[in-house]
């Protein structure tokens, strides 16, 4: 399980979309080599070239006219889908149907948007446009018994990147209880369904790829649920309303309008007023916001920055906002490695007057809502950035809280964020912690701990520890340590909340 995470943490979400997308084509494509699947060799290689070429062309297209910022991942995986969910091409008649199915679902993250967010997947929703204006829709002949191991292998892979199991886990309760309940009534034979579902039908194609896209799902974990629970529901075959029946993408489609309902409508192009070294590695970035933008202390927005001779992580990450809702920039604390991400580095070469794009908040780890419950904040490096966030908040409120923050860097130079936090304490009671781990750099005079956050050295300073909440972010490494130690010292699960967004690397 380590070497997965492992390679799982050195690549993006929709990099591994992506690549798997693409195996699953590959293994298809194999398949109809030796006449497994009815489609042939020939047929799913020319359709899923055609459909790439025509998404990007498109995509050119609809960007051009919209004067908007492109997501190359994004392309491509819209592509591979309706290359997995439409019938592959045999006629100039097919490949006519694959260029419209292209055009509508490209066109639908430009026409379709309110403030500047696409609302629907877009290829669901083209599919459910074709469905009812030529009546031609998706086959999903992905959802075969030859296909379903490689599918199943697959999807896990991206549940665990981005952890979103919990709405996997709701979308398929609702959907499988609605389904036997259904055929319970009717006296159908359960095991006989039970194999019509996991390996004659796109449920798990449907439930790990389609269902999970981030920016179509609601931001918090409740959420989630519910948004899974919904399509769930709307997925099982028997449902109808009259004469009218759902299909999967109808479910989606559905479901996207319930999830952009609920989800705050934030996307907006932030522009660079200056770049601050805090630490040796460590910058802040300073954005001034053409609107205001409103959220809690501690969530999390999806970053877009368009840059030349992007490499294999992308366009796109998610960074936690360090500043706090009451004050008037946008701030992120960004560590630069030595071996920087095309990204990271375009980033660092920002200059002032430079524009970025900033979508999709969300997240769970926000600011207590029990101002009279007890917290212990963990944080590694960097990771200190949403208690930046929330301590800011409290004192710009004047709002006192029983928290110790314990902060954990390797050297001294690195860490940040010590007038807030220093502020905190001398106004608040909010005491924060240091220690660092790199024993032989311990500068003289040092007031701290030494050493890596263990039992010992939590009990010693929180003897009440079993009462309180404990937060913790960071590299994920450092939280899964963090984790282990809470779980040595007895806390219970529900007192532990971690820092998570998808796509972190």
């Amino acid at each position: 399980m380590k070497r997965i995470d492992d390679f799982l943490n050195l690549i993006t979400m929709y990099r591994l979309t992506l690549y798997i997308l693409i195996f699953l084509l590959g293994a298809a494509s194999v398949l109809g080599l030796f006449s497994i699947l009815p489609f042939s060799f020939s047929s799913i290689l020319f359709s899923s070239l055609f459909l790439v070429l025509m998404c990007w062309a498109s995509n050119k297209v609809f960007s051009f006219i919209f004067k908007a910022q492109t997501n190359v991942e994004s392309n491509y995986i819209t592509a591979l889908i309706l290359a997995l969910i439409v019938t592959p091409a045999k006629s100039p008649e097919d490949f006519l149907f694959l260029g419209w199915v292209t055009i509508l679902a490209m066109g639908s993250k430009y026409i379709l948007t309110i403030n500047k967010r696409h609302i629907f997947n877009p290829a669901a929703l083209a599919v459910v446009i074709t469905a009812f204006v030529i009546n031609k829709s998706a086959s999903w002949w992905v959802g075969t018994f030859a296909m379903m191991p490689f599918v199943l292998v697959s999807g896990l892979l991206i549940v665990r990147k981005i952890k979103r199991m919990d709405l996997v886990l709701g979308f398929m309760a609702v959907a499988l209880f609605a389904i036997y309940a259904f055929s319970l009534t009717k006296g159908l034979d359960l095991i006989l369904i039970t194999k019509n579902i996991f390996v004659d039908s796109p449920f798990l194609f449907f439930a790990f790829i389609m269902l999970t896209e981030p920016l179509t799902t609601p931001p918090t974990k409740s959420l989630r649920i519910w948004y899974g629970a919904l399509v769930g529901f709307l997925f099982t075959p028997q449902i109808h309303f009259g004469s009218f029946y759902t299909t999967p993408e109808i479910a989606l489609v559905a479901g996207n309008v319930f999830s952009y309902a609920v989800s705050p409508k934030v996307k907006v192009i932030l522009k660079l007023v200056k770049k601050i070294q805090i630490a040796p590695d460590i910058y802040d970035f300073i954005f001034a916001p053409k609107k205001m933008i409103s959220f809690i202390p501690g969530q999390y927005l999806e970053w877009t920055f368009s840059h030349p001779n992007t490499d294999s992580r992308g366009n796109r990450r998610y960074f936690t906002l360090a500043s706090s809702p009451t004050e008037p920039d946008i701030r992120l604390g960004i560590k630069f490695y030595e071996k920087l991400s095309s990204f990271k580095k375009s980033l660092f070469d920002m200059d002032e007057n430079s524009e970025i794009v900033a979508s999709q908040l969300a997240g769970d780890f926000t600011m207590p809502k029990n101002p009279t419950g007890k917290y212990i904040f963990i944080s590694g490096g960097i990771g200190v950035t949403p208690f930046r966030s929330i301590i800011k908040y409290l004192l710009d409120t004047n709002q006192k809280a029983d928290i110790i923050h314990f902060f954990c860097n390797k050297i001294a130079s690195d860490i940040v964020y010590t007038d807030i936090f220093d502020s905190a304490e001398q106004n608040l009671g909010i005491k924060t912690i240091h220690t660092l781990t790199d024993e032989m750099q311990i500068p003289i005079g040092w007031q701290g701990k030494v050493g890596r956050l263990k039992e010992q050295m939590i009990k010693e300073e929180v003897p009440d520890y079993l009462e309180r909440i404990f937060y913790l972010s960071g590299p994920r490494g450092l939280v899964t340590g963090f984790e282990n130690v809470l779980k040595e010292m007895g806390i219970r699960r529900n007192h532990i909340k971690t820092d998570f967004f998808p796509g972190f690397v």
